[in-house]
């Protein structure tokens, strides 16, 4: 049998803040010189609904893993999704093991304590009783930025389940800094480290193209899934390497209607064929089109995005960070912060990408995508 699901009351989630740091295998302890800082909080989400969290663990006996030789690939996959109530416990954000290798992973966190990402404060309820809806939910799939972990998108998986969707968070093993399967293990970086070439990119994207694919197979196979998921209106959204990688999937995916790509520069530069499907672009304002001669990722980009319902916008004062929990927690742990606040940040992106989630997975109008807003006066329509 070529695919096989673990279900998991474990909370096999975590955090970066350098981006590009690879995990050490060391063990820190803390000492009593450390300071005990208060626990990192995301922000609440918006939605009517009370929201559950479960987590599975997927291998595809078919697939090599194509960054370590000798396993077939294994993911594991935060589902987040409407609950009939907030019962059982929070939702962990990461394990000890997850988050002492993240904050080791950051020179800058060197004075904070291994196990404080293990207390950041969520509001999903672990395996609560899902809310069952005649034809299922929407489903959104939500990948992360390279190195990152899935419980950097914690936040808006949280928003758009409260808000009536059911979405699906990959961790992409060895393309993260930490991540701990049911059995214990917790392996680390290991692809592109050898720097970042446009080779590498497109591997990202192949195979973060086919970790894709066998999520939404595993989904449709598993019965406990399946009777949740509306499988005629699924979108993706990814931030950074995971947004670049849902642009050029998008396209050659049929059963993806929608994407979002969150900050993500192109490698490679163009899509294999145009993409004509609906789709945005949300940056920080160095992905603003170029006003002299030499083109960003963006730039070229752009003019292959045929489709009908198209939209590039950037967010003034953002930063890389800034479309992920990380724009919250930064200053929660004592890092610098972007210009503009995280929580403004947070809230501006649950607004856009909520907002393109109705209209075209639930086919509501949202006239916040026709146009600059007195509320968002930050975004920037192109």
């Amino acid at each position: 049998m070529r695919k096989t699901i673990i279900a998991s009351t474990l909370a096999l989630c975590a955090f970066t803040g350098a981006g590009t740091a690879h995990a050490a295998s060391l063990t820190p302890t803390p000492t009593p010189s450390r300071p005990t800082l208060p626990a990192p909080t995301l922000p609440a989400p918006t939605g009517g609904h009370a929201v559950g969290r479960s987590v599975v663990h997927l291998v595809d006996s078919a697939r090599p893993d194509p960054w370590v030789g000798g396993r077939p690939r294994e993911l594991m996959v935060s589902i987040w999704y409407p609950a009939r109530k907030a019962v059982g416990k929070r939702a962990p954000y990461v394990t000890p093991r997850e988050s002492e290798l993240i904050i080791k992973s950051v020179p800058q966190l060197k004075d904070v304590p291994p196990e404080t990402l293990t207390r950041t404060r969520t509001y999903a309820r672990v395996d609560a009783p899902p809310l069952k809806r005649r034809g299922g939910w929407p489903l959104v799939v939500m990948s992360p930025g390279m190195t990152l972990p899935r419980a950097t998108l914690t936040s808006l998986a949280e928003d758009f389940a409260s808000r009536g969707y059911l979405v699906a968070g990959i961790e992409h093993t060895y393309e993260s800094v930490a991540t701990t399967f049911p059995d214990g293990r917790t392996v680390t970086f290991e692809a592109g480290r050898g720097g970042q070439t446009p080779e590498l990119g497109e591997k990202v994207a192949r195979v973060r193209a086919a970790d894709t694919a066998f999520v939404l197979d595993a989904l449709e196979e598993d019965r406990r899934w399946n009777r949740l998921v509306d499988e005629t209106r699924i979108a993706m959204a990814g931030h950074s390497a995971g947004g670049q990688s849902a642009a050029h999937l998008l396209q050659g995916n049929r059963r993806i209607r929608a994407a979002v790509n969150l900050d993500g520069s192109y490698n490679p530069k163009t899509p294999a064929e145009p993409v004509r499907k609906p789709f945005m672009m949300i940056g920080n304002p160095r992905q603003e089109p170029a006003t002299g001669d030499e083109k960003g990722s963006w730039d070229l980009f752009w003019p292959h995005v045929t489709g009908d319902w198209k939209r590039r916008l950037t967010v003034t004062g953002a930063e890389h960070m800034s479309f992920v929990d990380y724009a919250v927690l930064q200053p929660q742990l004592g890092l610098p912060a972007a210009p503009i606040d995280g929580e403004r940040s947070i809230a501006i992106t649950r607004a856009y990408v909520g907002a393109f989630l109705d209209l075209h997975l639930k086919g509501e109008r949202r006239p916040l995508l026709d146009g600059p807003s007195d509320d968002y006066p930050e975004v920037r329509f192109w």
